[in-house]
């Protein structure tokens, strides 16, 4: 069934009377006539379902305006006016939009505190009776999953999740549809979208990644155009007949879900509806279920058709003292450098297990995902027997995961599918029963085909299991190998899915245990091994897969191999090199690169105490790192969670040397008075070049957000500004910017102006009046550089 959303509520409340920095939920209180007749032109119009006037109603956006305390009536009064205007003909869903801010590490809003809004806000809504509930526009998966698990909890009401892309096909925090497909399908969404940023044109192939990665019907709510200023009004580019031409092409996409975003009137949603009126549902694929694990920015797939999957196994503290001891101690640093260098090393998931005896666990593995998910791309495998642990881990990582492991023992089937089942991940089948280790292929089969049927009952299904074979030691059983070789036979023969296994166990107690577990390994890989959990620095494994991979033709013709033949072992060494066996100021560089500000403050005392000063390890050094991060995050290789951490630890390494050396040697490049102008009150790309700028050496003056002019100009003079920020996120508000540079040069400031905004552009910028225009955080720190003369 095709299914018609409205259009742009903000568009149409701003048409009806809504005033500049207004709150636009408020109408539904003030002026409810409006909102309904609203409503009522979009249902004339086509629409089979209408958004409540709630997009901002969630309490943390309310109390920008004082009205927290109204966030239940404010939600109930928009559910009833629209109920009222759809009667029969439409359905209502509820809009939930994104909080503003970052949740931590990437900014300072608490998970737990999000989770908290989004819960109030869906329960309002649902009781209040909407049909649907709607979380859109958001820009980062962990906002989306703090939503999503919010509403879950509280209503069975279908939730359709529309994230936001920008034209490089990622959300502002580096989602790539794949992944936010695989994570919000394995949460449950019930309709999987994209809304707002874009025009249909961009939007058409990002629908068809979202139909090509999940099962979930998709939504599609596109701009109608980027938005632009005519004689001092906001325009939209595209005109209801040309919108409604992209609706075939939407649902041919593999989208059942359209509606419109900003921009669009009720006569685009008229054209939209015309444009499908008869056409059919349009036919997806339905191949294999595969398994996909995925990070924030990455999805990986492991499949037995598909080349193997590398699980690193370093993350652990079993058996490693010093680990052991740097955990209990609370430092992270051995764990966050295990999970870089195995990544470099080639490893595509990393285990993850905070086992040590004494500690919070829970505590410890929540922190240990934070922050592995921020530095590396590679989708992590939650290993543990704690279910509160478990929880931990799971709840806070910005991805899909890997359970390792659910076993046949009640208990643990128990404690462990419902957290499967509610944070979406996957499960590490592993044939230990009540008994204890099958000895058979045929027990260990059995075993597992009943984690199975336990987790299908709990809702887990194709896509969700990776089975062990369980490595025994040969030492003590002369057929433990053969079992393992039989036990993956077995797996591929009566389930399909892919195995995985712990190799090195095998050799324990023999000599020589390298040659014995790369023997193992080729012959597990021609058995039906996909995903071993290993060493990847061990480089005898390494050159075993290689050589397997060309044996069994995943590496056609042995091409890959025949290249690295001569040298097999220098990338490995070159990937496990420790930052502190570069030369000091190359070892900084790679420390600020690789975000590791827990280490960046030993090696800048160490520059100082070899000879190198302040200006030396600033720019070839510190600055080097962050233009060559500035060129990966344009070049879509980095993404905003590494160029914030790395940020971060180029301001620690500023602290170190403010701390060593007289102040003179390391001031501040400049000083930097940023606000979002009046009546606008978006702050996250202002918030997110405001760190960026503070951490690269500005001295920074936030003024926050919906900013009067005079506010701006007094800041500027007060503090003998070097430059003036200026964001404006709403067309409605761009022309403040127009204001607050005419105002400044009337106050004979001399701060340089550098504007910026979702809807700022250059040719705007210059007809301002602005001296420089930053499309994002990293290109404003390089302008604000070359102004001061730093660059």
């Amino acid at each position: 069934m095709i299914h018609i959303f409205d259009g742009a509520m903000g568009t149409m409340l701003q048409a009806g009377g809504l005033k500049p920095g207004a709150c636009p939920e408020l109408m539904n209180i003030d002026a409810p006539e409006v909102v309904r007749a609203i409503h009522e032109e979009y249902i004339a119009a086509g629409a089979t379902i209408i958004e409540t006037n709630t997009f901002g109603a969630s309490r943390l956006k309310l109390d920008h305006y004082g009205l927290a305390d109204r966030m239940e009536e404010i939600n109930a009064a928009a559910v009833r006016i629209a109920k009222e205007a759809a009667g029969t003909r439409a359905k209502v869903a509820g809009s939930m939009g994104p909080t503003g801010r970052f949740i931590e590490p990437l900014g300072d809003l608490g998970f737990e505190e999000a989770y908290e809004g989004f819960r109030e806000q869906a329960k309002a809504l649902a009781d209040a009776g909407a049909d649907y509930l709607i979380i859109e526009t958001c820009i980062d998966i962990q906002e989306m999953r703090a939503a999503l698990l919010a509403a879950k909890e509280v209503t069975d009401l279908p939730i359709i999740c529309q994230l936001s892309y920008s034209e490089d096909g990622r959300t502002v925090t580096g989602t790539d549809p794949e992944s936010a497909a695989v994570i919000l399908d394995g949460l449950g969404a019930d309709v999987i979208g994209v809304n707002c940023s874009l025009g249909p044109e961009e939007l058409v192939p990002v629908a068809k990644t979202l139909a090509a990665s999940c099962r979930a019907p998709i939504s599609v709510q596109p701009n109608a155009g980027m938005p632009f200023l005519k004689d001092g009004k906001t325009c939209f580019p595209m005109g209801p007949e040309e919108f409604g031409t992209w609706g075939p092409k939407l649902l041919a996409a593999g989208a059942t879900y359209l509606g419109g975003c900003c921009g669009t009137t009720p006569a685009h949603i008229k054209a939209l509806a015309e444009s499908v009126r008869g056409l059919a549902e349009p036919v997806r694929a339905r191949g294999r279920r595969l398994l996909k694990l995925a990070s924030r920015s990455r999805t990986v797939t492991i499949d037995r058709d598909l080349p193997t999957v590398l699980i690193g196994e370093r993350i652990n503290p079993t058996g490693r003292k010093k680990l052991a001891a740097e955990i209990k101690e609370g430092s992270l640093l051995s764990v966050k450098k295990e999970a870089v260098n195995q990544v470099k090393a080639g490893a595509r998931l990393l285990d993850v297990n905070m086992g040590v005896g004494g500690i919070d666990q829970a505590a410890a593995m929540q922190r240990a995902v934070r922050e592995i998910a921020q530095i590396t791309d590679a989708p992590l495998v939650i290993d543990t027997s704690d279910a509160r642990s478990l929880e931990a881990g799971l709840r806070v990582y910005p991805g899909r995961a890997l359970i390792n492991s659910v076993s046949a023992e009640d208990a643990r089937i128990h404690d462990f599918l419902p957290l499967a089942k509610k944070y979406g991940a996957a499960i590490l089948c592993l044939p230990i029963t009540e008994d204890g280790v099958p000895k058979t292929a045929e027990d260990r089969l059995a075993a597992v085909e009943y984690i199975i049927r336990a987790a299908e009952r709990y809702g887990l299904t194709e896509g969700d299991f990776l089975l062990d074979a369980l490595v025994m030691t040969v030492s003590a059983d002369k057929n433990a190998c053969r079992q393992v070789l039989r036990t993956l036979a077995l797996y591929r023969e009566h389930l399909g899915y892919p195995a995985t296994m712990g190799l090195s166990n095998i050799s324990f107690g023999l000599p020589n245990r390298p040659l014995i577990n790369s023997t193992f390994f080729a012959m597990s890989l021609a058995g039906g091994l996909d995903a071993p959990i290993m060493n990847p620095y061990d480089d005898a494994m390494q050159n075993a897969l290689m050589a397997s991979a060309a044996l069994l033709g995943d590496d056609p013709n042995g091409i890959a191999f025949s290249k690295q033949a001569a040298n097999l072992a220098a990338p490995k060494k070159a990937a496990t090199a420790k930052t502190t066996d570069l030369p000091i100021l190359a070892a900084i560089k790679q420390a600020v690169i690789d975000g590791e500000k827990d280490e960046i403050a030993g090696l800048v005392e160490k520059a100082l105490q070899e000879g190198h000063d302040g200006n030396e390890i600033t720019e070839k050094a510190l600055t080097a790192a962050m233009n060559d991060i500035g060129v990966d995050f344009g070049a879509g290789r980095v993404f905003l969670p590494q160029v914030l951490l790395s940020a971060e630890t180029m301001r620690a390494a500023f602290e170190k040397l403010k701390e060593l050396i007289p102040a003179a040697a390391t001031a501040d490049k400049g000083t930097v008075v940023i606000a979002t102008v009046k009546g606008d009150v978006h702050d996250l790309g202002k918030n997110i070049t405001g760190a960026l700028l503070a951490n690269s050496g500005f001295r920074l003056i936030d003024l926050g957000k919906d900013v009067p002019s005079e506010d701006i100009v007094r800041a500027a003079i007060e503090h003998d500004a070097d430059i003036v920020g200026l964001c404006a996120l709403m067309t409605t508000t761009m022309t403040q910017i127009d204001k607050v540079v005419q105002e400044l040069h009337a106050a004979g400031c001399r701060a340089k102006v550098m504007v910026g905004g979702a809807a700022v552009t250059q040719d705007y910028a210059d007809s301002a009046g602005a001296d420089a225009y930053a499309s994002d955080g990293v290109k404003a720190v390089k302008l604000a550089k070359e102004i001061v003369g730093a660059e």
